[in-house]
Parts: C-alpha cells; structure tokens; sequence
C-alpha cells in the first residue's frame, strides 16, 4: 500500500470516532477528543454527585414540603384558581344540594371527625369544605380532589382561635357571605360546624319547601311535638337560635335571611369592648325578617344542643334513638371538645380514620 493509501485509510478509520465530536483543527487534530473526554469526565461526576445526594437526602424529602416538583406546583397553582361556582357545580352533580363547612388548618382533625360521620350516612360526596387558608385548600384537595376552595381573600395565618377572639369574629364573619353565593347560584345549602356529628340522616327532617330550617341553642328541654316555629326572644330582646346547623333552599326568603345577617355583621363589628361573635347577628336577622321569610324550627330530640346532649343523661336516655346531629358546643377550647367526644365514643377519628374521604391525617 502506498504512503498516501495508508494515510487516506488511517483518516477513514478515525472519521467515525471523531465525527461524534467537533470538527479537528488544523492546528490540533486531536484537541476535540480530549476536550470530549474531559467532558465525558465532568458530566459523569456531576451526575455521580448528584444520585449520592438523591439517595442522602430524598428520604427527608419526600416527608417534607420545602422540595416542590413542578407537579406539585402546577396542582396548587389549579386549585388557587379554582373558583366557588366551579367547585359547587362539582360537589353537587348528583343533586341540587351542598354541605357546606368552612374550616382552617387546626381544625382539619374535626374536619375528619365529621366527615367520617357523613360518610356513614352516605351524603359525604356533596360536601365542599370551605378552606380559610391555602394549607386547607391542598391538604383537603391532595386527598379529595374537588371537595375544597377558598374564596379570595384568604384570612390572615389561621390558628386556633378562641371564642370572642377577633380572629373567631374574622374567620366566622365570612358565612353568611359564602353562602349567598351558593343560594345565588341555586343550591340548596346545608351549613355544619365540623364539632358536629352525624348519628342519622338528617334529610328526611328537612321536609317541606321552608326557606330557611336551624336549631334551637337553648338547653331547656322542649316537648317532643315542640312547634316548628321561631321560639319567642330571650332575655337579650332576640331568639336564642344556633348559627352552626342552617339550612336553606335558593329562596329569596333565604337569601333575604344571609343578606340581613351580613348587615347585621356589618353594624356590630367586633371590638375589645364587645366581643361579637356571628350569631347573635344571625339571630337579629331572623328576628327582623320573619314575618318575610318561612322559617322552621328543628325538632329538638334530633338536633338537640351541646348543652342538652351532653348535660342532661336522663333526656338522653328518654330520646335515645332519636338523635340525628349532635353539636359539641357549650364547652370552650380545642382540646376539651377532643375528650367530651372521645368521653363519649364520638371522636371517630383515631380509630376510624380509613373511613374519611381524607384518610388518615398526620
């Protein structure tokens, strides 16, 4: 072979190698294949480093939230753009009627309580939680796609308030607002507080086309044919009427109802002097509109209140079987109404917890 056949095949042999990188220069032919190596090297130990960090630190990763994937991200970025009607559409495509709850982060536990109760009762698929803060809105939603929104603006951080604290008075003040928009939207509309628990189906005792149907807050024991209507004013001039339990068909009696009780809101704000909490204004606004509105009182052995079911074991045993929900109110303070229910056999949580459309929450 010829000097110049042996150099056009030593070029041919090494076109293949060389053509996966640059092109030689002149000057240095070689030069590409050096840098490719050296670059291979790098992108090999970047790589090398990067599986040795995955595998120190996914674990702590994957228990805490500070790592987002863009996952992650385009979920929360949806459901901050979920809106009510979009949400109440969903929530009640198998009927006209939403359970409604408004609830903020510390109160998620209570949330899965009730939410156990209503799922026995097989009416959990119509409930929307009202979430009063974004850590609401994606716990609930990671695990019940759907089943939460939150209505701009999103109160500030939320904690455990107190009852007659102004935080109490700003996270409840915006109900009735909330559920006008579901009533203007045409629902029917149940509203519970979630230190509540369902031992029945409460439905067959809303009967009838009434606008607006509650329950008596007072503890004095009723006749078990009471009537239906609103009990005569208290002591304070105006009825004594729990704001925790309403229901209401898309009237414009009810929706009269939710526009007096944000008025009513509106002139009594709350202030150190007067601690005003929502439902002496709930009840001023049946007071002033019922002459315009259909109203219906619940029976109380169904409904009866905390002060009642939990204070009074000898009515208890007298209406047993007769109970439907049963609020866990006339006690203050989070974890007191923890042990009356587990006293009880009512915090279902603990041992229950595969029940909740949540499961079981850390």
């Amino acid at each position: 072979m010829s000097p110049t056949s042996s150099s056009l095949h030593q070029r041919t042999l090494h076109k293949p190698y060389t053509s996966l990188f640059h092109n030689p220069s002149p000057d240095n032919p070689s030069k590409p294949y050096y840098i490719s190596i050296l670059l291979n090297r790098t992108t090999f130990l970047l790589l090398l480093t990067l599986l040795i960090f995955l595998g120190v630190f996914s674990p702590w990763i994957g228990n805490h939230s500070t790592f987002f994937t863009p996952s992650t991200l385009s979920s929360e970025a949806k459901w901050r753009g979920y809106t009510l009607p979009e949400a109440v559409s969903f929530v009640a495509k198998n009927g006209s009627t939403v359970i409604v709850c408004a609830v903020s982060q510390p109160y998620l536990p209570f949330l899965n309580n009730w939410l156990i109760s209503i799922k026995r009762q097989k009416h959990h698929e119509k409930v929307l939680v009202i979430a009063e803060d974004y850590a609401t809105l994606y716990t609930v939603n990671g695990r019940w796609p759907g089943h939460a929104v939150l209505i701009p603006p999103a109160p500030d951080a939320q904690v455990a308030h107190k009852f007659g604290s102004q935080g109490f008075f700003n996270f409840t003040s915006r109900r009735p607002r909330h559920l006008l928009q579901i009533l203007e939207l045409g629902y029917n509309v149940m509203y519970n507080d979630v230190d509540m628990v369902w031992l029945a189906d409460p439905f067959p005792y809303l009967k009838g086309n009434h606008d607006v149907y509650f329950m008596d807050d007072m503890s004095a024991v009723k006749p078990l044919d009471h009537p239906n209507v609103l009990p005569p004013p208290g002591k304070k001039g105006r009825t004594y009427i729990c704001s925790c339990m309403i229901y209401m068909h898309p009237t414009a009696g009810a929706k009269l109802v939710m526009k007096k009780w944000i008025e009513e809101l509106q002139v009594q704000p709350w202030s150190k002097a007067k601690k005003a909490n929502d439902q002496p204004a709930f009840n001023w606004a049946l007071n002033k509109t019922a002459g315009q509105v259909d109203l219906y009182l619940l029976p109380q052995a169904a409904f009866p209140t905390g002060g009642l079911y939990f204070k009074n074991q000898t009515w208890v045993d007298e209406t047993k079987g007769k109970h439907v929900i049963i609020h866990n109110n006339y006690i203050l303070g989070f974890e007191k109404k923890i042990k009356r229910f587990k006293d009880y056999n009512l915090w279902l949580v603990d041992d229950h917890a595969s029940e909740s459309p949540l499961g079981k929450l850390e």
